[in-house]
């Protein structure tokens, strides 16, 4: 062979070559990318995409998994009535066993808590309730086994009422939190200004704090009414 038929010789098997290696590469599933680009077989098959809330409780140190607390949703009312209550204060007469003690009610600041309120006073639900919590600076009722537990849960209406003596407001197991109890409240005794805008404010005492002062533990409200 001359060194022409040599160097065709060489081509051919170069040509064959390279056609080889693309026929086997595709048979493969193998693809050529630009270097730096990511194939499809290297994303992984589940992403978890991180909302701004869910990364902000990442930054706090905690789980992304841990569930969150659950908010009840503001009670439904009839609309009509729920306005009434944001533009006029309600009277509120407790009916206890040793006296009857007047409250005004905060509709303005405190228009849910204060619906809520009224709606199971006419209910029934405060009648014979015990009044469970007597201490020097308050007492406390409302609970629907008549101790320190039970009852449901609604959003707060923290505002800028000050918790002075005679100040009602509702119970909560975490002071300054999203939630609070919808039928534990409590009377102040003492000047409080530690509690304010922890708790919701919804009213205050105008007549009977001489019957609050004489509460003792395991006396009854007999009954609520609404003037």
């Amino acid at each position: 062979m001359n060194k022409a038929q040599i160097a065709i010789f060489v081509i051919i098997v170069i040509v064959f070559g390279v056609l080889f290696y693309i026929t086997q590469a595709g048979s493969l599933g193998l693809t050529t990318r630009p270097k730096g680009q990511i194939s499809i077989s290297q994303i992984p098959s589940q992403i978890n995409f991180i909302t701004p809330q869910a990364g902000q409780q990442q930054a706090q140190g905690q789980s992304q998994n841990q569930p969150q607390q659950e908010i009840s949703q503001a009670p439904a009312f009839d609309q009509t009535a729920l306005e009434s209550y944001k533009t006029a204060s309600a009277t509120a007469v407790i009916r206890t066993s040793k006296g009857d003690i007047t409250l005004v009610l905060y509709g303005q600041d405190a228009p849910y808590t204060v619906a809520n309120f009224i709606k199971k006073a006419k209910d029934g639900y405060f009648n014979n309730r015990v009044i469970f919590r007597v201490e020097d600076f308050v007492i406390q009722s409302g609970s629907p086994t008549d101790d320190s537990t039970g009852g449901g849960s609604m959003p707060n209406e923290l505002n800028d009422k000050p918790f002075v003596r005679g100040a009602v407001g509702m119970a909560s197991t975490q002071g300054g939190g999203p939630t609070q109890n919808d039928s534990q409240f409590f009377i102040i005794k003492q000047d409080s200004d530690y509690l304010d805008k922890q708790y919701t404010n919804f009213g205050m005492v105008t007549d009977g704090m001489d019957i609050v002062d004489q509460i003792e533990k395991g006396d009854k409200i007999l009954g609520i009414t609404i003037e």
